[in-house]
């Protein structure tokens, strides 16, 4: 699990957080404390913290910041896989507040159970209107409830899509008929962007290894996809199901991201003006961002591309982790000279945020070509331990003619950071 995000207030000690769960809500100086406080005891997995947590849980004061506080208690007991805090869990379960039984789902999810009395009241819950249907299903089909099919079955039809897509994994996984799984790949190519998110996920689950391909090509970011391959990569080559040889380019076009690589679902229904592909990199559909991604690629003058993403980065890009993200790939695929200094700046940018950028600046530093950036990308593949960065700086080391630090890696944790390095000797 990534715990990079976990320790948001550094300052905020364990004893400090248990008070602010223990003082009444009316004598809280800020009543979003409370949230902070549930939200922060995930990195203090004591008793005492646990105890407080169930006991936040327990509490069923209507105040809306204590709703929300409460939600985030079961969510928290359930990072941290408190076996105690079951029974407490599974009596929200019956809740008024959806989202509070939507966590109540996910943590009973994340602890266990073997108790089948549980899943049942589970199971119940798909008859039961105004419910998160999608993550119901997702945690029946992870307890391999077999009961469950014909409940299950009905959403295959749902008009919310990924509803559908987790309904129709999930059949298929308890069924072990897998011949529907087709639908499933299709949500792919879906214009919905929850729907291609949320289909990944369900592959992933059914451990559906023959969507790789389709999964390389969705376009959604480049987090949900690479996610999805590694995932089915780390269940199939142990058991011998895939090799990495048929993996390899795959995750390769994954991780260089280049949107002629992807089965684009959006489409201009006219010659767009250079401002409005410009602000389609902010978009929160990654769909929109590679279609404008494309467009400047081909479609403008590269100089002009260019000094465009130059200014937007200067104006606004800077400080937008996805519009940072597709500035910097592109303007190593426009070969911009002057870009370097920026590309440098976000190689070393090491704000969680800004990780995605780090490995586009590695690659962005291999498309203009310049020598300088051996060293660079050199030291930052010496230095870390994100999947992601220490793969694009492989590829881009690889591009600039350095083969030799490979050997460095050959014997990497990370079993496709491993084959990669064996593979570039």
């Amino acid at each position: 699990m990534d715990k990079r995000f976990f320790n948001l207030f550094p300052g905020l000690s364990e004893e400090k957080a248990i008070a602010l769960l223990e003082t009444p809500l009316e004598e809280l100086e800020d009543k979003s404390d409370r949230y902070i406080a549930a939200s922060h005891l995930v990195n203090f997995p004591s008793v005492r913290s646990i105890n407080v947590l169930i006991k936040t849980l327990q509490d069923t004061n209507p105040i809306l910041e204590h709703k929300i506080a409460r939600r985030k208690a079961i969510e928290t007991l359930g990072r941290l896989n408190a076996v105690s805090a079951l029974p407490a869990i599974r009596a929200c379960l019956s809740d008024e507040d959806c989202y509070t039984v939507e966590n109540a789902v996910w943590a009973i999810g994340e602890i266990g159970t073997e108790d089948r009395e549980i899943l049942v009241e589970i199971a119940q819950l798909l008859e039961k209107p105004g419910q998160s249907y999608r993550l119901i299903i997702q945690v029946l089909g992870k307890f391999d409830y077999k009961p469950a099919i014909n409940k299950i079955q009905k959403f295959t039809a749902s008009d919310d899509e990924p509803i559908a897509s987790a309904a129709i994994a999930t059949v298929c996984r308890l069924t072990g008929d897998y011949s529907q799984m087709t639908k499933v790949v299709e949500f792919l190519e879906h214009s919905n962007v929850n729907a291609r998110r949320g289909c990944i996920q369900d592959l992933i689950d059914t451990k559906y290894y023959p969507s790789i391909p389709n999964i390389a090509k969705c376009p959604v970011s480049i987090v949900f996809r690479l996610r999805g391959i590694r995932l089915l990569a780390q269940a199939g080559i142990p058991t011998g199901d895939i090799n990495f040889a048929q993996i390899e380019p795959f995750l390769d076009s994954v991780i260089r991201d280049h949107p002629n690589d992807l089965e684009l679902v959006h489409e201009y229904d006219q010659a767009p003006a250079l401002e409005f592909v410009i602000k389609e990199l902010y978009s929160t559909d990654f769909g929109r961002c590679y279609l404008a991604g494309k467009t400047l690629l081909q479609q403008v003058d590269p100089e002009v591309a260019g000094a465009a993403l130059m200014a937007t980065f200067a104006e606004s890009a800077h400080n937008d982790y996805g519009a940072h993200y597709h500035v910097v790939k592109l303007l190593g695929w426009l070969k911009y000279v002057d870009a370097y200094d920026l590309l440098v700046e976000a190689l070393h940018n090491t704000a969680p945020q800004f990780q995605k950028s780090r490995g586009a600046a590695a690659l962005a530093l291999a498309n203009l070509g310049d020598e300088r950036g051996i060293p660079l990308v050199r030291e930052t593949i010496s230095n870390t331990r994100i999947f992601y960065l220490k793969y694009a700086c492989l590829l881009a080391l690889k591009q600039l003619g350095d083969n030799k630090v490979a050997e460095l890696f050959v014997n990497d944790s990370d079993l496709l950071i491993q084959a990669k390095a064996k593979n570039m000797i």
